[in-house]
């Protein structure tokens, strides 16, 4: 797997420039979004980002860890965790209710600092947020754990449910409940300096929910939050990973012969199948099976048969380099398409999902390779998670490129 660190500052600063004057929080759970979270956090930070965003205190922890002192928000938190160690990092944290305000009250009483505390209200996304028959209590905790000096009031948001279907009428729903909520927060008495609701797509196409704030995730990575909103090139971003790997073996086979589990394939004539040497447990989503594409042997095909847990197989017949292809060619399953390769886009549509779960369940046991130099530590030899920060950067593994 490659990765460009100047692609994601690139994405990042067209990101910068649209919310304008609104600041930009880079969202980079989920080892960003698979991109990896230190290099991915550094890069988008070079790109402008003055905020991180992350689902876990195990993230935030790790970015602090890497010495990332930038703004970091955590939103997803349960009792029991170490809250208080968050808090003493300088972690903001979100809190739905007023007993999760106490929770980080009770952790900021321990850390000896004040939490620095985002409200979630729900507005209509049916998940995270204090409903708005609970949002006055969850209101009143902050204030009173503001008046103990254990909280200070940074965030009010909410998230969108359907911001990918610019126009729809959940939007000016959700834009209205949010606007009622922060009155609330004001009839109460809380002052919070920051107001934050829009994701990628609802930065890009709807300008009446920046707000202070904004939140991109999948946009920071070059792919598009949605069909509705544009394919990643009408949008201007560039797609930060590439997936590739070599083959492990060439063989002719004769027609009739079946492939892979099942048999769900069968040659139709004389041909050269390519193994693959990546399967499930690396990312690949078995959903693709026969239909995944695949650029190998100078052309395009597809998954033939079954995704396996660490390999496929792709049917070289046809293909302008069948006859020469042999074991070490490089197969690419996605890129940034500017050569007219196979996007995670593409694969998305051919397993039934979207571009973010493509890149985002890329195993770790593959390999990264970092190029671009956006973010890397100049005077560090190694980056804090133990990879070579030169021009390109790589960590060993298994039989990803």
């Amino acid at each position: 797997m490659v990765v460009d660190l100047d692609a994601i500052a690139a994405n990042t600063a067209l990101l910068v420039e649209r919310a304008a004057p609104a600041a930009v929080m880079a969202v980079v759970k989920a080892d960003a979004y698979g991109h990896g979270l230190v290099p991915a956090a550094r890069a988008a930070l070079a790109g402008g980002a003055t905020w991180l965003g992350v689902a876990q205190l195990g993230e935030a922890l790790a970015l602090r860890a890497a010495g990332v002192d930038a703004r970091v928000l955590c939103w997803l938190w349960v009792p029991g965790e170490d809250v208080a160690a968050a808090v003493a990092a300088g972690v903001d944290l979100s809190a739905s209710s007023a007993q999760a305000v106490e929770v980080l009250a009770d952790a900021a009483r321990a850390a000896g600092r004040p939490v620095r505390l985002h409200l979630e209200a729900e507005t209509g996304m049916g998940r995270g947020g204090a409903a708005p028959q609970d949002w006055p209590e969850a209101v009143r905790a902050a204030l009173a754990a503001r008046e103990q000096g254990l909280a200070e009031l940074v965030g009010t948001w909410s998230h969108l449910a359907r911001a990918d279907e610019p126009g729809h009428p959940s939007l000016l729903l959700q834009r209205e409940a949010f606007e009622q909520a922060l009155a609330v927060a004001a009839e109460l008495g809380a002052a919070f300096a920051l107001r934050h609701l829009a994701n990628s797509a609802a930065l890009l196409t709807d300008p009446g929910t920046r707000y202070d704030l904004v939140r991109p995730g999948i946009a920071v990575y070059g792919l598009s939050p949605g069909e509705g909103v544009g394919s990643s090139e009408q949008l201007g971003l560039r797609p930060a990973m590439a997936l590739r790997t070599r083959l492990a073996l060439v063989k002719d086979v004769d027609a009739g012969q079946g492939v892979s589990y099942g048999h769900t394939y069968t040659t139709e004539r004389p041909t050269r199948l390519g193994l693959v040497p990546l399967g499930y447990a690396d990312g690949v989503p078995r959903a693709a099976s026969g239909t995944g594409p695949v650029a190998v042997a100078g052309g395009m095909t597809a998954v033939a048969g079954r995704v396996c847990m660490d390999q496929f197989v792709v049917d070289l017949g046809g293909l302008p380099g069948a006859a020469r292809a042999a074991a070490g060619d490089v197969v690419e399953l996605f890129g940034s398409g500017a050569l007219g390769g196979p996007t995670a886009e593409d694969w998305a549509r051919a397993s039934g999902t979207i571009g973010y779960e493509v890149v985002a369940r890329v195993s770790a046991r593959l390999p990264r390779r970092y190029t671009g130099t956006a973010g890397v530590p100049r005077s560090d030899p190694a980056t804090d998670d133990g990879q070579h920060t030169g021009h390109e950067t790589s960590e060993q593994g298994g039989p990803g490129l």
